[in-house]
C-alpha cells in the first residue's frame, strides 16, 4: 500500500483529460432538510407511501407520513412521483484501490507475500479516484473496500463516497480479514492450453501452514503485554476476541464448510463467506453456524456445466428461504461495481421481492459489517444518507438518481460519463 501520491497523480491527469474539475467533497450540514411526498424505501422492508423524511446536523429526525409542518427553517425537496432509498452499499471491492489496471502505478490492492493481515487497505483508498463518480450516480453511497492478494489478504474498512481524505471517508476501520480458502482443485490456464480442472497437490502443505499460523496468532494474543510486538499476529487479535470478523472467500460447499470449521476450531468468533456460489447446498450448515454470506453479483454464469442455467439469479432467493444471513457484493470489477443495484434487480425477477433485493445491499450489507446502527435504513436517529430517484434504482431502465446526501450534505453526482454524454449531445445536436 505504497502507491498513493502515483495513484493521485494519475487521477489528476485524467481529470484534465476531460477538461472538467474533479467534484469537490459536501460541506457539512447547514440547515434542515426536509423530503416530502416521496415514496419511502425503508430499507427494512418497509414501504410509506407519500411520506416525508427531515434531515438536520447529518441525522434523520422524522420519517413518516406527510405531515402539514411549517417549512420556512428548512431546505425542501418536492420529491411527489419520486423514491428514496438508503444509500446502497457496495461489498468486496477494489474501488479507489485501482484506477486503469493496465497501469502499475494506479493499482494498489494488495501486498506479495501470503501472510499479510497487517495490511490496511482503508490507507491506500484514493478519495480521488475517477471510479468513484459514476459509482455513487447510481446510489451508492458506501463501499467496503477489500484488499487483494494470496492468502491472508488484510484488512477491510467501510468508507463513504465523499471526502477529502481516508480519514474523512471513514465509516469504520479495519472490520475484518479476509483470507482465500486453499482450494481443493486448481482451475485450468487455458492460455497454456490446459481444459481441465487439477488437483492441488500442495493442499496439505498449504493447509498445515495456515493452521500453524493462526494457532501462533492465537498463542501470541493470549499474552497481555507481548514484547517484541508481532505486527501480523497483533492484526489478528480481533478475530478472537470477537471485535473483527474472518472473511472467507470461498465458493465450492465443501471448501466452505472446512474452511467455517477450521476457524472455529481456531478460536475466530465471527465468520462471513465471501462468493459462496454453492452456498445454497449448506444451508443448514451456516444457518446453524451463524455464518452470514456475501455473494457475488448476479450477473454470472452458473459454475458447472449441469447446473440450471439462472442459478446465479435465483442464488439470493435461495439463502433468504433457507433463512441465511446475506446480502450482494460486486467483487469483480470496480469499473462496472456501479451496477451493483441492478444486479439485485436481478434477484427480484428470480424470487425475492423488490424490498427483500433492496435490503441486499442496504440493511442486510450493514449488518454484515457492523454498521446498521448508523447506515443501511432510513430510521430516526442513523446518518442523514439516502438518495432520490426518479424510478426504481433497481431497474436500469428508469433509474435516474437525482439527489444524494451522505450524513445531511448534498453530493455532486457529476460524473465523467455524464460530461461526455452532454458533449456529444451537444456536437450532433449542433449538427441538426
Amino acid at each position: 500500500m505504497k502507491k498513493t501520491i502515483l495513484y493521485s497523480f494519475f487521477c489528476l491527469i485524467l481529470a484534465n483529460g476531460a477538461l472538467a474539475q474533479v467534484p469537490s467533497p459536501a460541506p457539512a450540514q447547514k440547515m434542515p432538510i426536509l423530503i416530502q411526498g416521496a415514496t419511502i424505501h425503508i430499507g427494512n422492508g418497509q414501504v410509506i407511501e407519500k411520506g416525508d423524511i427531515r434531515i438536520e446536523n447529518g441525522k434523520i429526525t422524522y420519517v413518516g407520513a406527510s405531515q402539514a409542518v411549517s417549512t420556512t427553517d428548512a431546505e425542501v425537496i418536492r420529491a411527489e412521483g419520486k423514491h428514496v432509498y438508503p444509500g446502497l452499499i457496495l461489498l468486496n471491492t477494489s474501488l479507489g484501490l485501482v484506477e486503469i489496471a493496465a497501469i502499475p502505478a494506479t493499482v494498489d490492492d494488495e501486498e506479495t507475500g501470503n501472510l499479510n493481515p497487517h495490511v490496511r487497505s482503508i490507507i491506500a483508498y484514493n478519495t480521488d479516484s475517477e471510479m468513484i463518480y459514476p459509482t455513487r450516480s447510481n446510489g451508492i453511497l458506501f463501499a467496503q473496500v477489500t484488499p487483494q492478494g494470496s492468502f491472508v489478504k488484510g484488512s477491510s474498512s467501510v468508507v463513504h463516497l465523499d471526502a477529502w481524505n481516508w480519514e474523512d471517508a471513514t465509516v469504520k476501520t479495519d472490520i475484518g480479514i479476509h483470507i482465500n480458502w486453499i482450494p481443493m482443485y486448481q482451475r485450468p490456464n487455458f492460455f497454456l492450453g490446459e481444459t481441465a480442472f487439477k488437483k492441488n497437490e500442495k493442499r496439505k502443505e498449504q493447509l498445515q501452514q495456515a493452521d500453524k499460523f493462526m494457532k501462533d496468532a492465537f498463542a501470541y494474543c493470549q499474552i497481555a503485554n507481548p514484547n517484541p510486538i508481532n505486527l501480523r499476529f497483533e492484526a489478528m487479535r480481533g478475530l478472537f476476541d470477537g471485535s473483527k470478523k474472518l472473511f472467507i472467500h470461498a465458493d465450492n460447499a465443501k471448501e466452505i464448510m472446512e474452511a467455517v470449521e477450521f476457524a472455529q476450531e481456531n478460536k475466530v468468533k465471527n465468520i462471513v463467506i465471501v462468493g459462496g456460489a454453492e452456498s445454497y447446498m449448506i444451508t443448514d450448515f451456516l444457518k446453524n453456524n451463524n455464518v452470514a454470506v456475501i455473494l457475488n453479483h448476479t450477473f454470472n454464469l452458473p459454475s458447472y456445466n449441469d447446473d440450471e442455467v439462472d442459478l446465479p439469479y435465483k442464488l439470493p432467493s435461495l439463502l433468504h428461504k433457507a433463512g441465511v444471513s446475506y446480502a450482494i457484493g460486486y467483487e469483480e470489477n470496480h469499473t462496472r461495481a456501479r451496477n451493483l443495484p441492478f444486479a439485485a434487480g436481478v434477484a427480484a425477477g428470480y424470487g425475492l421481492t423488490k424490498e427483500e433485493a433492496l435490503m441486499s445491499i442496504t440493511l442486510n450489507a450493514a449488518k454484515i459489517l457492523g454498521v446498521d446502527n448508523q447506515i443501511g435504513s432510513l430510521e430516526v436517529g442513523k446518518d442523514g444518507s439516502l438518495i432520490i430517484c426518479e424510478g426504481d434504482v433497481l431497474d436500469m431502465r428508469t433509474s435516474i438518481v437525482t439527489h444524494a446526501f451522505i450524513q445531511g450534505r448534498k453530493v455532486n453526482l457529476d460524473d465523467r460519463h455524464k460530461r461526455l454524454y452532454k458533449k456529444f449531445k451537444d456536437k450532433y445536436d449542433n449538427n441538426k
